[in-house]
C-alpha cells in the first residue's frame, strides 16, 4: 500500500499537480509572514478584511469569558448555546428568510441539506462548475444526478422537463469560486417554479459582498421565494468560521431531524457565534468596505487589460487570470512569490484541464498600491524573454 501511495504522489509531482501548504506566522491579513519573509497576499477569502478586526478579537475574548471554549456536545444533546441560538436568529433576520441553522462548515452544510432532502428516486440538477462539496453531497444522497453546462438555462430546462422525480432539487454556487461569475438566480427560480423544484444556493462567496448591506445573492437580485434554500459560510467575508442554512421553518426542522452532518458532530465553540454577531453589524453598517472592493476590482481590470493572459469577466473579488498549462501557472506563481507577492496557482481537478490559472482574491484591506505592485510584476513576467 505504501508503494502505491508513493507512486501516486510521484505522479502528481510529475503532472505539476502536487499541493503544498503555506504556514502563516502572523494573523490573517493582506500582509502575511511566511518563512520569515513578508508578502502581499492575494490568496485569502477575507473579502472585507474582518478576519483580524479588533472588534471581533474583543468579541472572541468576551465570548470565551462568558461561554468558555468548547461547546462540549452536539446541538441536539447539550451543545446548543444561547450564543448559537442568538446568531441563528440574527442570520435569519439578516438574510430575510424565516429560519436559520448553524453548521460547522460549508462542506457539512451542503452535505446536510442535500442528503436530508433528497434520496433514491429523487432528482438533483447541478451546474457543471459547482463546488466539490455540492457534488460530493449529491453522490452520497443516491438521488439521480444531472449536470448542466455552466450557466446554460436551456439545458437545465430540458433536463427538468423530462424528469418525473417526485422531488426535484436544483443546486448551484451563487458566486462560482474559481471563475468569480454570478449565477442567474432569477432565471433559475423561474425554472424551479415552472417545474416544481427546490432551489439551493451556495452563497459562500457572495455573503457579505453582494447586495445592499452585504446581504448576499438574494438581496443582489431582490428576490425571495419559499422554494429557496440558502447556504452561506462565515469564514470568508464574515471573517470568522462556520456556515449556516436559511429557509422555511419546515426545511430547517427537517434538517434538525435528518441532516447527519448536523446531528452527529460537536457544535462549534459558542465564542465564535458571539463574535459573528459583531461581524454581522460590521458587514451591515460599513458599506465603505464593499465600495472599496469595487474600486479595487476596477483598478485591477484596468491594470491587467494589456496582458496576453485572459482575465475572466468577474465583478466579484475573485479575479481569475487564465494561464493554461499547469507548469506555467506554477512558474508564474513562484515568480510572483520571489517578488514578495502571494497568488495561488489553481490546477486540475479544481479547474478543467488546460484552464490552470492564478486566482487573484481581493480584499477591502488591500491598497491601490498593492494592485499596482501586482500588475507591475505580472507585466514583467508577461514580457517576452
Amino acid at each position: 500500500m505504501l508503494n502505491d501511495l508513493t507512486e501516486y504522489l510521484r505522479s502528481r509531482e510529475r503532472k505539476k499537480l502536487y499541493r503544498r501548504r503555506l504556514t502563516l506566522e502572523n494573523a490573517q491579513n493582506m500582509r502575511v509572514s511566511v518563512d520569515g519573509r513578508e508578502y502581499v497576499a492575494f490568496c485569502s477569502n477575507d473579502y472585507l478584511g474582518l478576519a483580524s478586526h479588533p472588534r471581533l478579537i474583543a468579541a472572541v475574548c468576551e465570548g470565551a469569558s462568558r461561554y468558555g471554549v468548547g461547546a462540549g456536545a452536539s446541538h441536539l444533546i447539550s451543545g446548543h448555546s444561547l450564543a448559537h441560538h442568538a446568531l441563528e436568529g440574527a442570520l435569519a433576520n439578516f438574510t430575510g428568510l424565516p429560519h436559520a441553522l448553524l453548521f460547522s462548515t460549508g462542506y457539512m452544510a451542503n452535505a446536510g441539506v442535500v442528503t436530508a432532502l433528497a434520496d433514491r428516486g429523487d432528482a438533483i440538477f447541478a451546474d457543471k462548475l459547482n463546488h466539490a462539496s455540492l457534488n460530493d453531497a449529491v453522490l452520497v444522497s443516491r438521488a439521480k444526478f444531472s449536470r448542466y453546462p455552466h450557466l446554460d438555462m436551456n439545458a437545465l430546462e430540458r433536463q427538468l422537463s423530462v424528469s418525473h422525480a417526485k422531488r426535484k432539487l436544483v443546486i448551484t454556487d451563487a458566486v462560482f469560486s474559481m471563475d468569480g461569475d454570478i449565477a442567474p438566480v432569477p432565471d433559475l427560480l423561474a425554472l424551479c417554479e415552472k417545474y416544481d423544484a427546490w432551489l439551493m444556493l451556495d452563497d459562500a462567496h457572495g455573503f457579505g459582498v453582494l447586495g445592499p448591506q452585504g446581504k448576499g445573492i438574494l438581496a443582489h437580485f431582490n428576490i425571495s421565494s419559499p422554494r429557496i434554500i440558502y447556504m452561506a459560510t462565515l469564514g470568508k467575508a464574515a471573517g470568522v468560521f462556520g456556515a449556516f442554512v436559511a429557509a422555511q421553518a419546515e426545511v430547517i426542522e427537517t434538517l434538525i431531524q435528518q441532516a447527519r452532518s448536523y446531528i452527529y458532530t460537536t457544535a462549534t465553540p459558542p465564542l465564535l457565534s458571539h463574535a459573528l454577531l459583531k461581524s454581522l453589524v460590521l458587514i451591515e453598517n460599513e458599506e465603505w468596505r464593499r465600495e472599496k472592493l469595487a474600486q479595487l476590482i476596477a483598478a485591477l481590470k484596468q491594470e491587467l487589460h494589456p496582458l496576453r493572459w485572459k482575465l475572466l469577466p468577474s465583478a466579484t473579488p475573485i479575479q481569475p487570470l487564465i494561464i493554461g498549462e499547469n507548469e506555467k501557472a506554477l512558474r508564474i506563481s513562484e515568480a510572483l512569490r520571489e517578488r514578495g507577492i502571494l497568488v495561488p496557482a489553481i490546477r486540475p481537478p479544481t479547474v478543467p484541464q488546460g484552464a490552470s490559472r492564478l486566482r487573484i482574491s481581493l480584499s477591502a484591506a488591500h491598497k491601490v498600491e498593492d494592485i499596482a505592485h501586482l500588475a507591475t510584476a505580472l507585466k514583467e513576467l508577461d514580457s517576452p524573454a
